[in-house]
């Protein structure tokens, strides 16, 4: 039986990353993934912490010339009701950043991801999957579709929202739903997106447009199940001119490209996040709809957290109780990034008048208060850095006022 510190089984974009970072820190790692499959045409939009986070791990400048910066997020209040909220623009500029993050083709990272895994000398790989799983206070235990069978110290479920680690180990899991579809599409268009984001609030749900390299875009257009079963029939030229007519032509002529999908809206979060022996990241732990560009940071901030646990200090034995230490760091992130996606989500929904004058006066404050956009803006990237910043803001207006 092969041994190893730390098994990760999954190999969507949180376990190769894991994977990798884990072994960068210094583990043993067998990495449990058939190889990904080739046609996602998703893109993923990264936050300026998880950038720099990419850049710790040298994948980075490798990723850099397939993506599109966003130097500006616009909402604009596209529903027809009584109590409409004001456009908003947040810039990075005002928060010092030459970007807020980064846009890219989900493609482009599992290719560099994969170039990655097969040349770091401490991960190795086992692309059968993971038939059965035993975990012990000593050991983590697993046997291979193959037959093979290898154990591990310590083993991270990113195995997705199905995922076995999760279930051999017990720990329950909350399911939602939402009355909504997620259809995710690219497209041309003739006029410069100037790296401005723009999504539009509409009665059923958010229809967000992101910048990729060029006069190309990602869009994610949350709307009813029907209708988007219905426009997903639309031959790609009436698809087209239905999106440029969404976005009011802002980007001139649009050309939707082959590959549209649609995504049945759900949420997922596990009663906790790892015990003993295991832990739980990425999709195995938390799933929430695609708003916010929330899901895949949240689960880097799940692995940056899992490294500092797993790899302060690589010489010792893992812990036997490192699984509670991340259950422990993690919670109040996934809990709080959850119960806010989820609130704004159905605020969209909702056709209670004070629901709607509550999200529409939320938006007028942002858009007059530049102090707080600010800090809604910081803790956007990276979750307590807007409220840390307080009492700088505090102190600079107090300076403001004396000159």
């Amino acid at each position: 039986m092969k041994r190893f510190e730390v098994a990760v089984i999954g190999g969507g974009l949180a376990g190769m990353i894991a994977a990798i970072a884990l072994a960068r820190g210094g583990r043993s790692v067998a990495l449990v993934a058939p190889l990904a499959p080739k046609e996602d045409r998703r893109t993923t939009a990264l936050m300026d912490q998880s950038i720099r986070f990419l850049d710790r791990l040298a994948l980075w400048e490798k990723l850099r010339p397939a993506a599109a910066p966003l130097t500006s997020m616009r909402i604009i209040d596209g529903t027809d009701r009584l109590l409409r909220a004001p456009t908003t623009t947040f810039r990075a500029a005002d928060v010092g950043l030459d970007a807020f993050g980064y846009n890219f083709p989900n493609r482009a990272l599992i290719d560099i991801l994969e170039e990655a895994a097969a040349g770091e000398g401490n991960i190795t790989r086992f692309t059968d999957m993971a038939e059965s799983i035993d975990i012990s206070a000593e050991v983590v235990s697993i046997t291979l579709a193959g037959g093979e069978t290898l154990s591990a110290d310590f083993a991270v479920g990113a195995d997705g929202r199905g995922s076995k680690l999760r279930e051999t180990s017990g720990i329950a899991v909350r399911n939602w739903s939402y009355p909504q579809s997620a259809m995710v599409l690219n497209f041309v268009h003739s006029l410069p997106h100037q790296n401005i984001s723009t999504e539009f609030h509409t009665k059923h749900g958010p229809f967000t447009q992101v910048p990729l390299p060029g006069s190309r875009s990602s869009l994610v257009w949350v709307q009813d199940p029907a209708e988007a079963a219905s426009r997903m029939e639309l031959p790609l030229a009436e698809l087209g001119a239905l999106v440029e007519a969404r976005m009011q032509s802002m980007l001139g002529k649009v050309s939707v490209e082959e590959g549209v999908q649609v995504w049945p809206l759900s949420g997922m979060m596990a009663h906790r996040f790892g015990k003993g022996r295991i832990a739980l990241i990425g999709e195995a732990a938390h799933v929430f709809p695609p708003i916010g560009a929330q899901g895949l940071n949240l689960s880097l901030r799940d692995i940056m957290a899992l490294a500092e646990i797993l790899c302060d200090r690589a010489e010792l034995p893992l812990p036997a109780d490192a699984g509670e230490s991340f259950d422990r760091k993690r919670r109040a992130d996934i809990m709080t990034r959850t119960a806010s996606v989820d609130l704004l989500n159905r605020s969209l929904l909702s056709d209670f008048l004070p629901v709607q004058m509550l999200r529409a006066a939320g938006l007028h404050i942002l858009s007059a208060i530049p102090p707080l956009r600010n800090i809604v803006m910081r803790e956007g990237i990276e979750p307590g850095r807007g409220f840390r910043d307080i009492p700088d803001a505090l102190r600079e207006k107090l300076k403001r006022k004396k000159a």
